[in-house]
């Protein structure tokens, strides 16, 4: 098992964000609606992208991968994904209904992932019976036949989950009819996705919006698309180059894309530039405790709430975070109270009281943000910080540790 050795570290300079992996995914998983020909630009190295483009590969696409561009090619054969690859991570599970449609049917095990709490995959499997497929769960594997769909179909979501969004979007796209999704999640990586789907010919609209409208065609064509900038990844070093009291520029982002992160930041005291693909941060001034609310898009990100968490630690005051999105997302709270921060739990709000400094401990990340969260708390903690379970990490940061040292964190990949 690898880890990361950090220690205190006052971050300066300029990091460049890579594409994001929450709209890779997906894209890639609705690359295989056509057999032509598809570039994809801007793909992020990460092993999750990688566990994907073995998926595509088990369909009998052929797959190239290099210089931040995927080349897709071949026919889709194969209608059975194995276990070994769809338990590795949740987005795996969004090629069922893409494979089902275009093979007629379908098996995917049921998903792995980040232990982040319960995320069920009832709103995909409801929302694809609904589409005309008939769908039966046996031994941890889902199998998927497509039956007949309706001419208009309303599928409405019990809450704006992002995957089922994506997964139920795509696969309407090519099935005939209307069909419409209410209560959608309005994540920038679903537009992403969206544009995506109709540069392949598809006819999607309201993305980015509650509503989101697909009329079905009958066939996709091969396209080259670029994927934006990962917001996740950018908020990441925002918030790592502000506990460190440093000041840097995070490049190549989308600035609008993360306007609940900045407005938390400016609330605390760090100073935000914003410019149109590049933010200036300035964290020198003494950080103040504040209210942060995790809800869905454009609401602060479930994804950036352990990071956050790690900056409140060490400001002035008492500071609240309430999860609104995922309830149980509080693993990393154990692993920074062993770090000398003061958190505790009630209600699914973590009352944190900011201390003056962190302590360098031997830690352990329980999913992908949580030990971004602590390799944060490494680089403001006095003295040698460990965080083990590297895996997690390497799923959702390209180069961190190349990225850290060009702001000149002190960062070692070890293992």
């Amino acid at each position: 098992m690898g880890y990361f050795r950090v220690r205190k570290s006052v971050l300066d300079g300029k990091v460049s964000i890579s594409g994001a992996k929450n709209s890779a995914l997906p894209i890639l998983a609705a690359s295989l609606l056509t057999n032509e020909d598809i570039i994809i630009d801007n793909v992020p190295d990460l092993l999750d992208v990688q566990t994907m483009l073995c998926i595509l590969r088990e369909s009998g696409r052929n797959v190239k991968f290099e210089n931040a561009k995927v080349h897709i090619s071949g026919e889709v054969v194969n209608s059975e994904i194995s276990y070994e690859l769809v338990r590795r991570m949740r987005a795996s599970f969004n090629v069922l209904g893409p494979l089902s449609a275009v093979l007629g049917q379908a098996k995917v095990a049921l998903p792995g992932g980040c232990a982040i709490g319960v995320r069920p995959v009832d709103f995909h499997i409801e929302g694809l019976k609904k589409l005309g497929f008939e769908i039966r769960i046996e031994h941890g594997e889902v199998f998927s036949k497509f039956i007949k769909k309706e001419k208009e179909v309303i599928l409405s979501l019990p809450f704006p989950s992002v995957g089922a969004t994506e997964h139920l979007m795509t696969t309407a796209a090519i099935l005939d009819g209307v069909t419409v999704i209410e209560n959608a999640a309005m994540e920038p990586e679903i537009l992403d996705l969206q544009d995506f789907l109709n540069k392949m010919g598809a006819k999607v609209k309201g993305a980015g919006t509650s509503k989101i409208v697909i009329e079905g065609v009958s066939k996709l064509k091969g396209v080259n698309h670029r994927v934006i900038p990962d917001r996740i990844e950018a908020g990441t070093y925002a918030i790592a180059i502000a506990a460190s009291g440093g000041k840097g520029y995070i490049e190549n982002v989308i600035p609008e894309h993360l306007d609940a992160l900045w407005e938390v930041l400016k609330d605390t005291g760090t100073k935000i530039e914003i410019n149109e693909n590049r933010v200036y941060i300035d964290g020198s001034n003494e950080k103040n405790s504040t209210k942060v609310n995790v809800l869905p898009y454009p609401g602060f990100p479930t994804d950036l709430q352990p990071q956050i968490m790690v900056y409140l630690s060490i400001s002035k005051g008492t500071s609240t975070i309430t999860e609104n999105v995922f309830k149980n997302r509080f693993l990393h709270v154990d692993e920074l109270v062993r770090m000398g921060a003061n958190i505790y739990i009630t209600n699914g709000t973590a009352i944190i009281k900011g201390v003056k400094k962190l302590s360098g401990a031997k830690v352990e990340g329980t999913d992908l943000r949580a030990s971004a969260a602590l390799i944060i708390a490494g680089l403001v903690a006095d003295g040698v910080t460990e965080v083990y379970n590297d895996q997690h990490v390497l799923r959702g940061y390209e180069k961190i540790v190349e990225k850290i040292k060009g702001l000149n964190g002190n960062i070692e990949h070890l293992g």
